[in-house]
């Protein structure tokens, strides 16, 4: 491994922090960084999860019945599972964090730890391809960070804790980089795991996060909302 991808590398850890710096620095905006998160997280999933989801099922001919299956089946899972910790969990009233937070943060940590396979893979084959990868990554990390701590906050999660998953985020890359030498997956399975992740962006996107906003209705969150998205699909697009 050259000093070109450890580089990048250590950018994408630099990137995640900054971001989450940003939101725990800034706590007095959540609502923004709420709506922000909402749009981001909903335009990766339309944008860049679910895409390549769909690409790698129709490349081995995988069923695409099967991916949506998936979708919908990790929408319900993670409804049902905020429902039940709802009606069981009221410690989160009293101060004690909801067991939404470390889902969705550990999720965006797996999703991160792909991100970094999807560099050292994509540099293993092509330098060049696996820079424009990279560059996509690190800015697209920068929202991941900020994602991380926002949906820990969020769920009344400690700021403690929102570090401890922020710095989980920030390694994921590193160790997804890394991981390109040493595990596969076969394309069925990573198909089925990003639609696990679409459905559950979705979930946290548009039922978690967004109903958020709704709180504080004015223009700034709504422009917000949208800058994530715009945001989002700019990057996604590099690629």
């Amino acid at each position: 491994m050259d000093f070109v991808i450890i580089g990048l590398a250590l950018v994408t850890f630099i990137s995640t922090l900054i971001g989450g710096i940003l939101a725990l620095k800034f706590k007095k905006a959540l609502p923004y960084f709420f709506a922000f998160a909402a749009g981001t997280l909903i335009a990766v999933t339309f944008f860049d999860i679910l895409p390549e989801s769909l690409e790698i099922a129709e490349s081995v001919n995988f069923p695409i019945r099967n991916i949506m299956i998936t979708i919908v089946a990790a929408f319900l899972f993670y409804s049902l599972l905020e429902k039940y910790f709802l009606i069981h969990h009221h410690d989160a009233d009293e101060g004690h964090g909801h067991i939404m937070g470390p889902i969705g943060a550990g999720s965006l940590v797996v999703h991160s730890f792909l991100d970094g396979a999807a560099i050292g893979a994509a540099y293993r084959v092509d330098p060049a391809v696996g820079l424009v990868v990279a560059l996509a990554v690190i800015f697209h990390d920068f929202t991941d960070g900020i994602n991380t701590v926002t949906l820990m906050l969020k769920n009344k999660q400690k700021v403690k804790n929102a570090t401890i998953f922020l710095l989980m985020d920030a390694i994921a890359p590193i160790l997804g980089i890394l991981a390109t030498s040493l595990i596969g997956l076969s394309p069925e399975v990573l198909a089925l795991i990003l639609a696990a992740f679409a459905g559950e962006f979705i979930y946290i996107g548009a039922v978690n996060l967004l109903p958020e906003t709704y709180k504080h209705p004015n223009w700034k969150t709504v422009f917000t909302t949208i800058t994530g998205v715009v945001l989002i699909f700019a990057l996604t697009s590099i690629i």
